[in-house]
């Protein structure tokens, strides 16, 4: 894992608020008026069964496969209509997902006062906290979060980066290595479908 850091200084800072463990602790009888939200809000849900988001398989994207040329339509057809899509077949595995996972259920279990340590610093919106708070009236999310940057390597702060559980820092970085395979894949994939480059891999 690289260690040189080149911190962002453009992306603001976020209001102090506090931790919502915290409030869920003190046997609230109303939820504070900052986090309820009208119901005009919410918008409509659409449920035509019609509406499936497309599923695109990363192995039929490559080149050697029979039905590349099919599976890339699909994929430019994803993209312009919807904007995003379903991925099957991507190699990453499901035991490193699943460790992923695991890693941030420990760390959002544990105490309050280490979970502290890698909170927000002024003017930061990185680290253990709320971030994105621009104003006292905002409406917020009943959740704390956990913002950290991983990609590229350089913009890694890992002041933030919990040391508990032991393997968060590794399987952060073996995730985020693999995200940037399939990013970069993908936008092979998209440059091709817009007739920008001629790939040889997709």
């Amino acid at each position: 894992m690289e260690t040189e850091v080149l911190y962002r200084s453009d992306l603001g800072g976020s209001l102090p608020v506090k931790n919502v463990q915290a409030l869920a602790s003190e046997g609230l009888k109303e939820v504070p008026p900052c986090y309820l939200r009208p119901a005009s809000e919410l918008g409509e849900v659409c449920e035509a069964k019609s509406l499936e988001i497309p599923i695109i398989d990363m192995i039929k994207l490559g080149q050697d496969h029979p039905t590349h040329r099919d599976e890339i339509k699909k994929f430019h057809l994803a993209c312009k209509e919807w904007g995003f899509l379903q991925l099957i077949n991507h190699g990453i595995s499901e035991e490193l997902i699943h460790q992923v996972k695991t890693n941030a259920k420990e760390f959002f279990k544990l105490p309050l006062e280490e979970k502290k340590n890698y909170e927000q610093l002024p003017n930061s919106i990185e680290g253990y906290g709320q971030a994105f708070v621009v104003s006292e009236d905002q409406k917020l999310d009943w959740s704390d979060m956990l913002l950290l940057f991983v990609q590229p390597a350089s913009q890694r702060n890992l002041r933030f980066w919990p040391k508990n559980p032991a393997s968060f820092r590794a399987t952060l970085d073996n995730y985020s290595s693999e995200l940037v395979r399939i990013s970069l894949f993908l936008l092979r994939a998209m440059a091709k479908n817009l007739g920008l480059c001629a790939c040889k891999h997709v």
